[in-house]
This record gives structure tokens, sequence and C-alpha cells, in this order.
């Protein structure tokens, strides 16, 4: 990618994020663009019609808008594949994905990953024509953990975490996407069960944990004892062949 081209989105992520903030100054731009502030990226982005200059006030026009929101979405969906797929450290790869990906691209990762609205900071993941399309023709295959029946269980598609700090705890905890939850009660808090262990949180945690939809019931895997086992060899070419009728999840 040109570098010039890469600056400009550098520095219209900034200025999208500052005004997430409340934030509007040429100095606190200058300070979050980290030692890359460059006076004549500003004067292009002036030029082009991106931003407007006040005083020592900048602030994004409406096609400076548009394209710091195919910036940030595009980083924000990529947090959330690497966070939620590989499980690893997502902000420097975040940061390359931001600048070389298609909107088409994004838009299938993003149906891939259910739509999420958040990225695993917490900050909103702005909304994508596949997103405006789902919302209106499609059932959303993803829902919140408070959703499910007392003893259901689903699978966990991603996790809208306030902070770090919650984040790394429900993943200590083994609450990662990908994982199996069974919901045991509602009140006086919620108890899910996850990797064998049964684990209480409050609403608010619970609330931000989404699951994949599915009417079929996740069943754990019943330990099996040494005759069992036995039985089960023997028996296995009479499950290949279809002579006995095979039973559960």
């Amino acid at each position: 990618m040109n570098n010039n081209k890469r600056h400009k989105e550098e520095h219209l992520e900034r200025l999208w994020g500052m005004r997430e903030a409340g934030q509007n100054s040429i100095d606190i731009l200058k300070e979050t663009v980290n030692g890359l502030f460059d006076p004549r990226i500003v004067d292009e982005l002036l030029v082009e019609g991106q931003v407007e200059l006040t005083d020592d006030k900048i602030e994004l026009t409406e096609k400076g808008e548009n394209n710091a929101r195919r910036v940030i979405r595009a980083h924000r969906i990529a947090e959330r594949l690497l966070y939620d797929i590989f499980g690893g450290e997502f902000e420097t790869g975040a940061c390359e994905f931001e600048h070389t990906v298609t909107v088409e691209l994004i838009d299938g990762i993003c149906t891939l990953l259910g739509h999420p609205r958040e990225c695993p900071h917490g900050m909103p993941i702005p909304e994508g024509e596949c997103c405006r399309r789902s919302a209106k023709t499609a059932h959303n295959v993803v829902t919140s953990l408070t959703e499910l029946g007392i003893g259901q269980s689903a699978r966990v598609a991603y996790m809208n975490c306030k902070g770090d700090r919650q984040l790394h705890k429900l993943n200590g905890l083994q609450v990662r996407p990908g994982a199996i939850v069974k919901l045991h009660q509602r009140y006086p808090c919620y108890v899910i069960e996850c990797e064998g262990a049964h684990i209480a949180m409050d609403e608010e945690i619970v609330s931000n944990i989404s699951v994949w939809s599915n009417k079929r019931q996740f069943k754990p895997v019943e330990k099996k004892s040494v005759e069992s086992e036995r039985k089960g060899r023997h028996g296995w070419g009479r499950l290949i062949f279809g002579r006995k009728k095979q039973t559960g999840f």
C-alpha cells in the first residue's frame, strides 16, 4: 500500500477515535498518532475535503467520516476475527489488516462472525451493508447467553467485554469462543457450566457473552467404563453399516 494513503488512514482512524471520546484538538491528534503526526497529511486531508480546521480544532467532514468508518470497521472486525477464531494477540494484526482488505471481504468476515456489534475491547463496530441486510432478511444466528433456557447448552460465538481485564478473566475460566456453556440458574446470580466447572456471574457479564443459536442441544461427552469401551469397539462395524441405531450428539 502507498505509504501516503496509509498515513492518511491512520490520521482518519485517530480522528474517529477522538470523536468517540468527545475530543477534537489538534494537540490531542498529535499525541494519538504515536509520533507519526505529519502536518502535510493534515493539509492534504483538508484539500481533499475530509477534515475541517477551526483555530486549534480538527473534525471529520462527511467524506472523511465515511473513509474513517471503513478503516475503523475493518480494524475492529479484524480484532474480533483474530480473538474469536484464533484466540491470540489481536492489536498488531488488526493494524495491518485494516489497510489491505476490501469492503466485500470485511462484510464476508462480519457475516461469518454473526455481525458482532463490538470489538474485544467493547468499542462499537460500525454497521456495514451486510448487517443492514441481515437485520431485514435473516434471523440472527447469534443470541445472548441470557436468552438460553435453564439446562440449555450452546457454543460461545464471541464476547463483548468492557476491557482487557474482564476478557482475560473469562478466558482464564475457559469461557471463550468455541467453548460449550450450559445455563443452570438465573437468580440470585447466573450460574453457568463450562469445561466441567460451575461459574457464578452477574447479569452484566453474562449479557456480554453471545452464543450460537441452535435447536440441537449440546450434550456433554459421558465417560465410558472399560467394559463399555470394549463393547463399543466390537460394535463399531455394526454402527458403520447401519445395523445399530446411533443415538446422542
